[in-house]
């Protein structure tokens, strides 16, 4: 009898443990502008694992590849739960209803070990659940109905533009045959250069924000020299400045999403 209230004390703090573990780390969307931030992470997510994915594959642990793909596998799908309790519209509830179907058979991929040869798969169906992440985004951008969501929208998107020019880098260091792979490029380099001037160009802009935008466009520099080059750029390097954009725009989004609240 003691050994069974013991056991049943013991199922029940575990229970009340991982319920307390669980409201620590989930996600709460604040309004239709932290939702326009949140929804553009996960379009940044889905390179960032191809990126993850191919620094495995390649044994270069610089930045510790494999833990940032679990942990980044982690924020996709909270952040996705998170985004379908706050939606209250129906055609973004579609939208975001096609994200998770897709995102079931790829989080059982990248649970896997990474392979070259999956590696070519992996890419398309990242790339679906990319353009299936950014409808969504646009959806709620939408629901804000201000011009300041697309200004939220395209400097979010900032962020995946910098882990999606170093994923196609990556890959390409790993031997992967990708004949789309300059014009994928070139599409992520003119996207990237044209949006940067034009939120340079925003009302919205703080001086903080000013700072941080030429700086994520002197870091940007880098890839365009990369892109003419004929001479191979050793991974960590592209890990290196990739990350250096995230980072700088990552903050821009949440100060815009500041903004906008103001």
């Amino acid at each position: 009898m003691l050994k069974n209230s013991h056991i049943l004390t013991r199922i029940i703090l575990s229970f009340l443990l991982l319920c307390s573990v669980s409201f620590s780390i989930e996600m709460k969307i604040k309004d239709l502008a932290h939702a326009v931030d949140v929804s553009g992470k996960q379009r940044m997510f889905t390179q960032r694992m191809l990126k993850d994915y191919a620094m495995v594959g390649l044994e270069n642990k610089f930045g510790n590849p494999n833990e940032d793909l679990k942990k980044v596998m982690f924020a996709f799908e909270d952040h996705l739960e998170a985004l379908i309790v706050f939606n209250k519209d129906s055609a973004t509830h579609e939208s975001l209803k096609k994200v998770k179907e897709l995102w079931i058979p790829i989080k059982k991929a990248l649970s896997e070990v990474p392979s070259k040869a999956n590696a070519g798969k992996m890419q398309e169906d990242l790339e679906a659940l990319l353009k299936q992440s950014n409808e969504a985004v646009g959806l709620f951008a939408k629901q804000t109905g201000k011009a300041s969501g697309e200004i939220i929208n395209i400097s979010g998107r900032q962020r995946m533009l910098s882990q999606r020019m170093a994923s196609l880098y990556m890959l390409k260091v790993w031997g992967l045959d990708d004949p789309q792979f300059k014009d994928k490029m070139n599409k992520a380099l003119t996207l990237f250069k044209i949006s940067q001037e034009k939120l340079l160009a925003s009302s919205m802009n703080t001086d903080e924000i000013k700072k941080l935008l030429i700086q994520s466009k002197k870091s940007f520099m880098f890839f365009e020299m990369m892109n003419k080059s004929k001479s191979k750029f050793i991974p960590t390097l592209i890990f290196k400045k990739s990350n250096e954009i995230l980072k700088d725009m990552n903050t821009v989004t949440g100060l815009y999403v500041k903004e906008d609240n103001k």
